[in-house]
């Protein structure tokens, strides 16, 4: 599983970098910045800097931060970051939502923040928090029960004195409970929930078409297992019959995990199911095939031909010189 709009751009010449240490993941910690207006993508020149070289003031860093629009990773996940102030830096991984321009702080407490006016910037900040800690879930083996916000971990006694996110989230009628709320439901993807870019997939079995009144589905296509290779065209979500569809770019067979050319075809998300690869593949019973030889050749590019033709028939199909 993949987020389509995640960024890498590690601070390699901040201290939190250069010092090297490593963890095993946990839990997840989330912050806000409680500095309005400054976007995901500009924390970068902010803080890719030495505190010994005397370049900096703070000894701080994040794995991530995170606005409206896109994730911008700064440490490697599995790194020991400078962001609880307390043991859960040992941890934790730890990422940062941006807040919106337009309010000032008094101690904890926003000043002159509209909410009416926010709401749209905070709805699409919440649901890019959500769906990185539902990628960060799925691939260190956690749940939303691990998650905590800077608060919250100052609570435990794992963290430093900080109200972040809970002077924030209430505004919008949200809280920390919510949040995991919101994760839960994301892990457990619902048909409505978004799927992401390498995630693995099947074809229900009661769906008939592609999408509304689209082309039929052949049953060879039911039978295997497709990748996710695109969930959005130049940004933007795509409508097939009104439905919103991801493409499915590569076939994965069911037994061996191999890839190989996809059907190509845009699909209505509310047909798939995403596949549990782990268990499908320790409930695999061994297989006796019998198989079958289509032709031999004197020429390389006649057989790669055939077997280009076969592959996008649906055929597993495979070429062996001998």
């Amino acid at each position: 599983m993949t987020l389509s709009n995640l960024k890498t751009k590690f601070m390699t010449r901040n201290d939190c970098y250069t010092a090297g240490r490593t963890i095993t993941p946990k839990g997840i910690m989330v912050h806000s910045t409680v500095t309005p207006g400054v976007m995901a993508g500009s924390w970068f020149s902010r803080w890719n800097k030495s505190y010994r070289a005397g370049e900096i003031n703070r000894q701080v860093c994040v794995h991530a931060f995170l606005d409206d629009k896109e994730i911008w990773q700064y440490l490697p996940w599995n790194h020991r970051g400078w962001h609880a102030g307390g043991a859960a830096n040992n941890t934790h991984i730890g990422f940062e939502i941006c807040e919106p321009a337009g309010h000032s702080f008094r101690g904890a407490t926003m000043v002159g923040y509209d909410v009416k006016k926010n709401e749209a910037y905070f709805r699409a900040a919440w649901k890019n928090a959500v769906d990185l800690c539902v990628f960060l879930c799925k691939k260190y083996g956690l749940t939303e029960k691990d998650i905590i916000g800077h608060a919250e971990g100052h609570r435990k006694g794992i963290a430093s004195n900080h109200a972040d996110p809970d002077h924030w989230f209430p505004k919008h009628g949200e809280s920390m409970d919510s949040f995991r709320a919101a994760v839960k439901i994301g892990l457990k993807n619902p048909k409505n929930e978004d799927f992401y870019v390498g995630d693995i997939v099947k074809i229900k079995d009661a769906a008939n078409r592609y999408y509304p009144n689209g082309p039929q589905i052949p049953s060879w296509v039911k039978s295997t297992n497709h990748k996710i290779t695109q969930n959005r065209s130049n940004g933007k979500t795509v409508l097939r019959g009104g439905r919103k569809a991801v493409l499915l770019g590569k076939k994965i067979h069911k037994r061996t995990g191999d890839e190989s050319p996809g059907i190509m075809t845009w699909v209505d998300k509310e047909i798939l199911e995403l596949v549990d690869v782990e268990k499908e593949e320790k409930g695999a019973a061994p297989e006796k095939l019998y198989r079958v030889q289509v032709g031999a050749f004197g020429k390389e590019e006649n057989a790669k031909a055939l077997m280009g033709r076969l592959q996008k028939a649906g055929f597993d199909a495979y070429m062996r010189y001998e």
